[in-house]
């Protein structure tokens, strides 16, 4: 792992993908002027102001992340949110005003999203999300895009992720020989569709969000809006509701039941909270890129401390 980055290297960053998102939105034909940074974090969010489009620029990214991977994962996005969009399911499409495809430019791929004004009146309300997210699942169900079985998962990259760890004191020796020893009965789970349906009989798989939709629900000043499809996947539909805990579980199975849909199945939710865990601890290996993210990541780490060993 390099050094760390500096404030003013994040701040260099996100300067030259605000640029390449302004350089790339002007080439496509929108009027921009200088361009507003919305949001930064793993993306850089750009309003290229005056249009009404915002660019999504992804700046923090794993070290199995090839450009050619990165394009696919964006289409794959862009593709679903204009299909929920046309079939009436409340999302954030993508732009209308410039192709449906991912641009590179400067060394950062970009996606373009319509400018939608947000309602800052009240805080989130994830229980309320969760509940929404069968919703989203009832309209996945009939997606006709071909999706891989858990890529969010990214399997190969926590195992590399956990490798890199080693000998750094960004995580401790105990926590990484359990995430190892963990992670070698759940990679076969995660990799291969065939062995979750042994281990699992009877839990059907559909197309879902991936990536929390709970969190992932944009309060626009119309109404809540799906949004951020970047880990668009195949699997069980535990996998959207991992790590948060029995109120919204609950919360979810009142939506499924008004749905049709099946509720959760225990067994599944402690796998998939059991593959988040391991997760978070890989992501520590990209923490060079993203030095907040150490603290930020701590409490999910507490957290898995203080549940039994996955086996």
């Amino acid at each position: 792992m390099t050094a760390f980055a500096t404030p003013e290297d994040i701040a260099a960053r996100t300067e030259a993908a605000k640029e390449a998102a302004v350089a790339a939105g002007r080439e496509l034909g929108l009027e921009i002027g200088e361009g507003a940074v919305l949001y930064e974090l793993f993306s850089v969010v750009v309003h290229l102001a005056p249009s009404t489009v915002v660019a999504r620029v992804p700046t923090v990214l794993p070290h199995t992340t090839t450009p050619e991977s990165l394009a696919r994962r964006q289409q794959q996005e862009l593709d679903v949110a204009q299909w929920l969009h046309d079939q009436g399911t409340p999302v954030i499409p993508p732009s209308s005003l410039v192709p449906r495809e991912p641009v590179r430019r400067d060394g950062f791929s970009i996606t373009f999203w319509p400018f939608t004004d947000e309602d800052k009146s009240q805080e989130p309300d994830y229980v309320k999300n969760s509940e929404l997210t069968a919703d989203l699942h009832k309209a996945l169900e009939d997606y006709p895009g071909e999706l891989d079985f858990l890529s969010s998962a990214e399997p190969r990259f926590v195992r590399e992720g956990l490798e890199r760890l080693e000998g750094l004191d960004i995580v401790t020796s105990e926590d990484l020989r359990r995430a190892r020893a963990e992670w070698e009965v759940l990679e076969p789970l995660v990799s291969s569709e065939a062995a979750f349906r042994q281990r699992f009989p009877g839990i059907g798989l559909q197309p879902i969000h991936g990536d929390s939709p709970p969190a992932n629900i944009f309060a626009s000043t119309k109404g809540p809006l799906f949004s951020d499809f970047e880990l668009i996947t195949y699997g069980p539909v535990e996998w959207d509701l991992g790590g948060l805990g029995p109120e919204y579980e609950a919360a979810y199975n009142r939506g499924a039941r008004k749905n049709g849909l099946r509720e959760l199945d225990r067994d599944v939710l402690r796998f998939v909270n059991a593959v988040g865990a391991i997760r978070v601890i890989a992501y520590l290996s990209v923490a060079d890129q993203l030095p907040a993210m150490v603290d930020f990541m701590q409490p999910f780490i507490d957290q898995w401390r203080d549940t039994d060993v996955y086996a």
